[in-house]
């Protein structure tokens, strides 16, 4: 577990937010990203898969994509390799 200073600006599946923890459970896992949501407050953690850097004009990220809601069609669960 990482906290994060500063926190790290997140697009989610819930809008845009500031990650403040990261979670590391080993290589067999997603990352997992604790984001207080800006707009609701709300504090939710969400897999690697689900989050997406926000707009930074700076580095040229000026249009990064949304991330899908659980269970959407853009996000495909882990499995194993067959």
């Amino acid at each position: 577990m990482l906290q994060l200073d500063p926190p790290l600006p997140l697009n989610t599946p819930k809008g845009e937010g500031f990650a403040h923890i990261l979670v590391d459970y080993g290589p067999e896992s997603d990352l997992y990203w604790t984001v207080f949501i800006t707009e609701t407050g709300e504090i939710w953690t969400f897999a690697n898969r689900e989050v997406r850097a926000s707009k930074n004009i700076t580095l040229g990220r000026m249009y990064p994509t949304a991330p899908a809601l659980s269970g959407g069609a853009a996000i495909k669960p882990l499995a194993p390799a067959k």
